[in-house]
């Protein structure tokens, strides 16, 4: 759906994107993540043709851009830097002029479109009071709505849950997920690690303008080597694992806070019944899964605060 090669952009001296290899596939929930100042929106701009690459090649839906972009744009909705919305006419005034200048789709079914795509930003019953008075996590709603009119076969978002309380965020998750079972590829661009680690079957990770990562979230978010045991009987716990022969004692017991216990050495079923037999209440058993954060983190030079996380840098 998206592949490019040595995507290059420089403004004057700096180094904005710097040969970058895209790989988005059809059907994935991609996320592309990059602390602020990353390259994340020029890429995603290059992406669309609205600016220009310094070098390198760009493909969508399997065609070359910007050359094939009247093929292509039809195809994709998109919102980049916020939405372009005109403050004085209402939301649906707005998607209204936006199908009859630019969406792919017969004017006798513009208002059903419409409703259609309000309905599922969760802006059906908006009033007609003009985008100006809008909040902010209004106006990103309306922009996602517009991406939506045309029905799109790739979404290409940058930071789509901006502005948008908890609840909002939720919705908004809920619906790109559901696009994507409805065969949609979804190309999101963010900051927030949570949100992609929750949404995303496929990650790409841009640090100083460089694809420093790109991979399954299955295979990045694996297992450590450790098992994770829960239990309110932890002092009981960690004092049986400490007097199995069988176990390393220095590596047995690596984290203890929060009644939960990491344990290298021991398979997990081994382990699970050696605690009951012992009277060791096990509320939970499991392999420990890395998190994408410390994959991310691992991987850039970026301060963990850039990242929405606060504490020492990477």
């Amino acid at each position: 759906m998206i592949r490019t090669d040595a995507l290059t952009k420089r403004f004057g001296r700096v180094t904005a994107v710097d040969a970058v290899a895209l790989d988005v596939r059809e059907g994935d929930v991609y996320g592309f993540l990059g602390a602020n100042g990353s390259g994340k929106t020029t890429t995603v701009r290059m992406l669309l043709g609205l600016v220009l690459a310094t070098s390198g090649d760009i493909e969508v839906l399997g065609e070359p851009m910007p050359g094939s972009a009247r093929a292509v744009l039809p195809r994709v909705g998109a919102l980049v830097e916020g939405p372009g919305t005109y403050p004085h006419l209402s939301g649906r005034a707005n998607l209204a002029l936006l199908d009859a200048t630019g969406a792919d789709g017969p004017r006798r079914t513009r208002t059903r479109r419409i409703d259609e795509a309000l309905e599922r930003v969760g802006l059906a019953s908006v009033d007609g009071r003009p985008a100006r008075a809008y909040s902010l996590g209004m106006r990103q709603r309306l922009g996602l709505a517009a991406a939506l009119l045309r029905r799109p076969d790739l979404l290409v978002l940058d930071e789509p849950t901006n502005g948008l309380d908890p609840q909002g965020i939720h919705e908004i998750r809920t619906l790109l997920l559901e696009l994507n079972r409805e065969g949609t590829t979804v190309f999101l661009s963010s900051h927030l690690l949570a949100e992609i680690e929750q949404m995303c079957t496929r990650v790409g990770v841009l640090d100083g303008g460089r694809l420093v990562l790109q991979d399954q979230m299955d295979a990045l978010r694996g297992p450590t080597g450790r098992t994770e045991v829960r239990t309110p009987d932890l002092e009981e716990a960690r004092r049986l694992l400490a007097t199995m022969p069988d176990l390393e004692v220095e590596s047995t017991v690596d984290e203890h806070e929060g009644g939960r216990l990491l344990v290298r050495g021991a398979e997990p079923a081994d382990l699970n019944a050696r605690l009951v037999e012992a009277g060791v209440r096990v509320t939970l058993l499991s392999p420990e899964r890395r998190h994408l954060e410390d994959v991310v983190l691992a991987a850039t030079t970026s301060g963990t605060d850039r990242f929405g996380r606060a504490g020492a840098s990477a």
